[in-house]
């Protein structure tokens, strides 16, 4: 599945583009299936809020089927090789739940001086492409984007370590405030099944959820071959050392693997 003129365009004006409907119910249904089993483990790969709550399951294509498909499915892969001209590999593959009534924040920031700074990698030749699991409402804590932020390039952080549970190179007020000013602040939101991809520097956070509707987004983050990570400290299943590119898989596994399920219950 590639990108058409109109959707690259956006893309690179804004930082961002939203493809509704991607996925089917099934297809939905099975990974949400996958993200209750997942985070009823414990694992050193689930990071859960300081209350307990689940907030983060890393590399769960290693230990579960159904995330291990949708880590090559076709229609999360050809798009970001299309924009980058070249094969990719996973540099990270993770389940995000902001659960119902606890789910925190997630700071301003970008994800590149992460990447950059904590695992060694080169340039923003990376991206995350994201899966909603859950519908994506304006209530529920949905990402909030600073549109054409991208184009500043990579913006200076401080790392901060106290606000949640989870470390990230944030932004200070005074430049989200101006960046804010200049570009304005959206956050695309849609019904489960929709998928999201943004720029490594495109400016973005969100706040916590204190409905009763979760929102959970698989979230795979491939980085261009030639731009694997040099220097990682985090651990292998935050920050991946297999640069092996990503085969992408255009029959639809994940769906057979939703219909073999519901036919064995």
């Amino acid at each position: 599945m590639k990108l058409d003129p109109t959707q690259l365009a956006q893309f690179d004006e804004l930082g961002y583009v939203f493809l509704p409907n991607c996925f089917s119910a099934a297809e939905i249904d099975a990974m949400r299936n996958a993200s209750r089993e997942i985070f009823e483990q414990t694992r050193p790969e689930i990071w859960r809020e300081r209350d307990g709550t689940p907030r983060t399951a890393f590399a769960c294509h290693l230990y579960h089927e159904a995330c291990n498909l949708m880590a090559t499915d076709v229609r999360l892969v050809e798009p970001v090789e299309q924009l980058f001209d070249e094969p990719c590999y996973l540099h990270q593959f993770k389940i995000n739940a902001k659960a119902a009534f606890t789910g925190e924040v997630w700071q301003s920031h970008q994800d590149f001086p992460t990447w950059h700074k904590d695992d060694g990698m080169p340039e923003a030749r990376a991206m995350n492409i994201a899966v909603f699991l859950d519908d994506v409402l304006p209530v529920n804590g949905p990402l909030m984007f600073i549109p054409r932020s991208h184009k500043s390039g990579a913006l200076e952080a401080s790392h901060d370590t106290q606000t949640t549970s989870y470390p990230l190179w944030t932004l200070d007020q005074k430049t989200v405030s101006e960046l804010v000013a200049k570009n304005g602040i959206v956050a695309p939101t849609g019904e489960a099944g929709g998928m999201l991809m943004f720029h490594a520097n495109l400016v973005h956070g969100s706040s916590g959820n204190i409905t009763p509707y979760p929102r959970r987004i698989v979230y795979l983050t491939l980085s261009a071959l030639s731009n694997a990570i040099v220097r990682p400290t985090r651990p292998e299943f935050i920050a991946h050392r297999d640069f092996t590119p990503v085969q992408a898989t255009r029959t639809n596994r994940l769906a057979a693997y939703a219909e073999g399920r519901l036919m064995a219950a």
